[in-house]
C-alpha cells in the first residue's frame, strides 16, 4: 500500500502547523508566565542595580517601638522627626504612613510640613468598609494642604505573589495619583489624561518593573529613634530624599521580591525607595507590548519551519539550542541595556519543542521508507557463506574428503554406519563431546547433534606435519548446532520487529560486501573496476601498493590517466585501449611497466547493473620475477655457451693433440691442461656457490664472529698473495658477533680478497679492517690495484659482468664472484659499497647488523 500521500512529513508547512498549535496550547497553561517570571528574577538578581546615593530610609523598627511606645505615636513626634531631618539637610521627605484620621497634634505636624516645604504623603485606595465600593483614603485636610504632593502607596503583586513592579499612576476616574516614588519628582505633574473616565472606575497606568538593588537592607536605613536622638552619622540625610515607613515585623506591609521570595520579604517603604532610586537613574523597566512577544513567536516558528526540514539531523539539535540561546541573549540585553522586558519564553519553548517534533517527523518518514526498503531487500537474493553447522554430516564428509584426502574415514548415525574406509564403529571413542573435535594421534573425531540424530564423523590423517596442520585447521571450523537458532523467538513488538528486520538486512548486505571485498583484496593480482566512463570505482590493496597512490585518490581517477602517469606510451595510447574496450566490448592484454617492474594487464568489459552500459575490470599480474628468471636463464645459457664451452673445447683439443703424439708430451702442455681444468672447476664451483647463496634462509643462521671469519679468509688467500709478493694486513682486535652463515660469509670475504690480490701489482699491500660502527659490524678490503672505471661502478655486482680493462689486460673472470658477494650480504640484511679511484686502488666495505646492538 502506497502511503506517500500522508501529510506526516518533515515539510515547512507541517512543522509550522504543529509549532503553532503547540504555541496555542502553551498559552492555555501558566507555564510560560512562570518561566518568564523565573527568567526575569534570575537576570535581575544576577545583574542588580546600584542604589542611588541620594536616597535613604528612616525605619519604624522594633527598637523605635520599644523606646517610643505603642503605635500610633502622637503626630507631634512625626513633626519632631521632620524638624530633625530638615536640620540634617534632607531635600524631600516621603511618608509611607497613612494619616487618614484626625488627631489632636495635626497642627504641629502640619506646621512642620509647611516649614520644611517638600513633604509627600501617601494615598491609599481601598473600600472604607466591607461590601462597599473602592474609594480613596486621603490624608486629613489640614495635612493634605501642607503636603508638597500626594502619591499612591500601592505595589503590584504578580500572579505568583511576588512584587516586581508598580503602576506609576493609580486612582479613581479623572484623578490619578503618582506613586510615592514618582511624586517627589517634577515629572509627576505630567499625568495621563483620563478626563472622560467615570469617577468610580479604578485606573492604573504605566506599569514599570523595578530592578531592585538587592534584598531587604540594601538601601541605607536608619532607626526612627536614632534620628530623633540625633545619633545618626553626620551628612546621612543631606540633599537626599528620605522615605519614612514601618519595617518592624508584623507591623508594616511586607512584599516578597525576586531577591527574597517569602523567606525574607521587603518592607513596602524600602520597595518605594528602590523604585525612586531606579527612577532618578532612569533604570525602570518597561514591559514590551503583547504584540512584540507574538511577533517574536511567529518569526521563530517561520525560521524553524523553513530551516529544520532542510538540515541534517545532526545540525537540528545545534540549531534549536542556538535559537534558544539567542532568544535568552536578546532578553538579557533588552532588560539590562535597553530596560525593556520582552517575553521570549513562548518562542524559546517552541525552539526547544521543535527538536523532538522535527525528530519525530523525520523518524516517522524514515520509518515508512525503511519499511518499504526492508520489504524490497527481503525479496532480493544475497551472497553469504553458510555456516558449517548447517551442513548435513554427509555433505560435510564429502567436502572434507575432497579437500584433505584423508587416508580413512567413517560416518555413523547412532549405531548405524553410513560410510567408512579403514575405520570401523569399534574405533569410535565413547567420550566424545558434541560440536568439539577430539584428536587422538592421527585420528580426528567429531560428534554432531542434528535434532534427534547423533552423528559421529571420523578421519584418519597422515601421521606427519601435514596431518597436524589439518587437525589445527579443523579446530577453527565452527560447527555450532543450528537448532539453537531455529528456536529463537521473534520479537512481538512493532519497533523490535522492525529493528530485527533491519538488523537481518544489514547483516546480509554486510556479509555480501565483506565477501566481495575480501575476495578482491586477497587475490594475488591487482584488481581495478571502473564505471562506464572508465573512472575507477574500486581497487584492491595491490594497486595502492604497486602504483604508490593512496586509496582515496584512486577512487574517481580515470584509469587511462593512472596508467599513462606510470607507463606513458605513444601507440597505442592507454586512452585508446580503454575507449576501444568500452566501445567495441573486446578484451585486451598488454605489458605494463611500473617503477621498473614488469606487469601484465588484462582489460575486459563487463555489464553494469541497472542499464545497458559497460564498465571495465582490469586484472594486473606481477611478472617481474618471471621476467627476471627468463633474463637469468638467457644469461646463463649465453655464459655456458661461451665461457664454459671455451675451456672445455681447449681441453679437448689439447687432449687430441697429446693423443697423436704421446711420446712428446711437455710439461708446458700439462700445465696448460691443468689451467683449463681449474678454470672449468672454478666456473662450476662459482655456479654452485651462487646457487647456495640464493637459497640461503635464516634457518641456517647461527652465531658467528666476524674477525674469525676474516682471519680464515685471509689464511685461505695467503698462498696466492705470497706468490705475488702481496702483504695481507688484518687490522681488528674486537670480537663482533653476528647472526648468519659463517661458511658463505667467509666465501664472500675470500672472493673480495682474491679479487684484491688478482688486480693488485706485485709487492703491494691489501688492507683488511674489522671494526664496529654504531649497531653495525664493518669489514673493509682495500687494495692498491688499477681501480675501477666510474662507468663500470653501477654494474659492478651484475651477473656475468666483467670489467673491460681487466679483460683487455688478460685477467680472466667469470663475472659471478661479486654477484655472489652481493647475494650473501643481502641475505644477511646488510649492505655492500665500493669506493674506487682509477690507478690508485679500490675499497669494498661490508656492513652487517651485529647480534646484540644494545650495550
Amino acid at each position: 500500500m502506497n502511503r506517500d500521500w500522508l501529510p506526516i512529513k518533515t515539510t515547512p508547512w507541517t512543522l509550522a502547523l504543529i509549532l503553532l498549535v503547540s504555541a496555542v496550547l502553551l498559552q492555555l497553561t501558566s507555564l510560560p508566565k512562570h518561566l518568564d517570571y523565573w527568567l526575569y528574577d534570575r537576570t535581575i538578581t544576577t545583574f542588580p542595580s546600584k542604589p542611588a546615593d541620594d536616597v535613604a530610609i528612616v525605619a519604624i523598627d522594633e527598637q523605635s517601638l520599644d523606646r517610643l511606645g505603642r503605635w500610633p505615636w502622637p503626630r507631634d513626634t512625626h513633626a519632631e522627626l521632620i524638624r530633625k531631618l530638615k536640620e540634617a539637610g534632607a531635600k524631600t521627605i516621603v511618608f509611607d504612613i497613612l494619616f487618614s484620621e484626625p488627631s489632636p497634634h495635626d497642627t504641629a505636624l502640619a506646621n512642620a510640613m509647611s516649614d520644611h516645604g517638600d513633604v509627600v504623603l501617601p494615598v491609599y485606595l481601598a473600600p472604607s468598609a466591607t461590601n462597599q465600593l473602592l474609594n480613596e483614603q486621603l490624608p486629613v485636610t489640614r495635612l493634605m494642604k501642607n503636603a508638597s504632593d500626594l502619591g499612591h502607596a500601592h505595589v503590584e503583586l504578580d500572579s505568583d505573589g511576588v512584587a516586581r513592579g508598580l503602576y506609576l499612576y493609580n486612582g479613581l476616574g479623572r484623578q490619578l495619583w503618582p506613586s510615592l516614588s514618582l511624586a517627589p519628582l517634577a515629572e509627576a505633574a505630567s499625568r495621563p489624561d483620563h478626563s472622560q473616565t467615570p469617577a468610580y472606575i479604578n485606573i492604573r497606568d504605566e506599569f514599570r518593573a523595578v530592578p531592585l538593588a538587592g534584598g531587604a537592607g540594601t538601601i541605607p536605613t536608619y532607626s526612627y529613634d536614632h534620628v530623633l536622638r540625633q545619633s545618626t552619622p553626620e551628612g546621612a540625610f543631606r540633599d537626599k530624599t528620605v522615605f519614612i515607613g514601618a519595617t518592624a515585623a508584623g507591623f508594616g506591609d511586607i512584599l516578597p521580591t525576586p531577591f527574597s521570595g517569602l523567606s525574607h520579604p521587603m518592607p513596602g517603604v524600602e520597595f518605594h525607595a528602590n523604585t525612586f532610586s531606579a527612577l532618578i537613574q532612569d533604570q525602570l523597566i518597561e514591559p514590551a507590548p503583547q504584540w512584540a512577544s507574538t511577533t517574536i513567536t511567529l518569526l521563530m516558528v517561520a525560521c524553524l519551519a523553513l530551516s529544520l526540514p532542510r538540515m541534517r539531523p545532526s545540525h537540528t539539535l545545534f540549531t534549536c539550542l542556538l535559537s534558544t540561546a539567542s532568544l535568552l541573549l536578546v532578553f538579557v540585553t533588552a532588560l539590562i541595556v535597553f530596560r525593556i522586558w520582552i517575553p521570549v519564553i513562548d518562542a524559546a519553548l517552541l525552539a526547544l519543542l521543535a527538536l523532538p517534533i522535527s525528530s519525530g517527523l523525520r523518524l516517522s518518514q524514515t520509518n515508512r521508507f525503511l519499511n518499504r526498503q526492508l520489504d524490497h531487500l527481503a525479496q532480493n537474493p544475497y551472497v553469504t557463506v553458510p555456516s558449517h553447522g548447517s551442513r548435513h554430516p554427509r555433505l560435510l564428509l564429502e567436502h572434507v574428503r575432497e579437500l584433505f584426502e584423508p587416508e580413512g574415514w567413517i560416518l555413523c548415525d547412532g549405531p548405524y554406519c553410513l560410510s567408512s574406509r579403514f575405520l570401523s564403529p569399534q574405533d569410535v571413542p565413547s567420550d566424545l563431546k558434541p560440536g568439539q573435535w577430539d584428536h587422538r594421534l592421527n585420528d580426528s573425531w567429531l560428534k554432531l547433534q542434528r535434532g534427534e540424530h547423533a552423528f559421529v564423523l571420523g578421519f584418519q590423517l597422515p601421521n606427519d606435519l601435514h596431518g597436524q596442520a589439518i587437525q589445527h585447521y579443523l579446530n577453527r571450523l565452527r560447527l555450532d548446532n543450528p537448532d539453537s537458532f531455529l528456536h529463537s523467538r521473534s520479537p512481538k513488538e512493532n519497533v523490535s520487529a522492525r529493528i530485527q528486520r533491519l538488523r537481518t538486512a544489514t547483516e546480509r548486505l554486510s556479509q555480501m560486501q565483506q565477501f566481495i571485498r575480501r575476495s578482491f583484496e586477497h587475490m594475488p593480482d591487482g584488481i581495478i573496476v571502473t564505471d562506464e566512463l572508465g573512472v575507477i570505482r574500486f581497487a584492491n590493496q595491490h594497486i595502492e601498493q604497486w602504483f604508490g597512490e593512496p586509496m582515496p585518490s584512486l577512487n574517481g581517477l580515470p584509469l587511462s590517466r593512472l596508467l599513462e602517469g606510470h607507463d606513458p606510451r605513444e601507440a597505442p595510447r592507454w586512452s585508446e585501449i580503454i575507449s576501444e574496450t568500452l566501445t567495441l566490448q573486446q578484451s585486451r592484454t598488454t605489458d605494463l611497466q611500473i617503477r621498473g617492474k614488469d606487469f601484465l594487464i588484462h582489460i575486459a568489459p563487463f555489464s553494469l547493473p541497472g542499464g545497458e552500459q559497460y564498465g571495465i575490470i582490469a586484472n594486473i599480474s606481477d611478472i617481474s620475477e618471471l621476467r627476471e628468471q627468463q633474463r637469468q636463464h638467457r644469461e646463463a645459457v649465453d655464459f655456458i655457451s661461451h665461457d664454459v664451452r671455451s675451456p672445455l673445447v681447449s681441453q679437448l683439443a689439447l687432449i687430441e693433440q697429446l693423443k697423436r703424439d704421446p711420446a712428446n708430451i711437455s710439461s708446458g702442455q700439462l700445465d696448460q691442461l691443468g689451467r683449463l681444468a681449474r678454470r672449468s672447476y672454478n666456473l662450476a664451483e662459482e655456479f654452485v656457490q651462487l646457487a647456495r647463496a640464493e637459497q640461503l634462509t635464516e634457518t641456517r643462521f647461527y652465531e658467528c664472529e666476524l674477525l674469525a671469519i676474516a682471519e680464515n679468509a685471509r689464511d685461505s688467500v695467503s698462498e696466492q698473495a705470497i706468490e705475488k709478493g702481496i702483504d695481507l694486513q688484518l687490522q681488528g682486535t674486537e670480537d663482533l658477533w653476528l647472526k648468519g652463515n659463517p661458511e658463505l660469509l667467509e666465501r664472500a670475504v675470500i672472493n673480495l680478497l682474491t679479487n684484491a690480490v688478482q688486480y693488485s701489482p706485485v709487492g703491494s699491500v691489501v688492507d683488511i679492517q674489522v671494526y664496529q660502527a654504531g649497531h653495525q659490524a664493518i669489514l673493509a678490503v682495500s687494495d692498491e690495484g688499477s681501480g675501477i672505471d666510474p662507468e663500470e661502478l653501477p654494474h659492478l655486482f651484475d651477473r656475468y659482468r666483467r670489467q673491460r680493462r681487466t679483460e683487455m689486460a688478460g685477467v680472466r673472470g667469470t663475472g659471478l664472484g661479486l654477484s655472489f658477494v652481493q647475494t650473501v650480504v643481502d641475505k644477511h640484511r646488510g649492505h655492500i659499497s665500493v669506493a674506487s679511484t682509477p690507478h690508485q686502488g679500490s675499497t669494498f666495505t661490508l656492513k652487517l647488523p651485529i647480534l646484540d646492538p644494545l650495550p
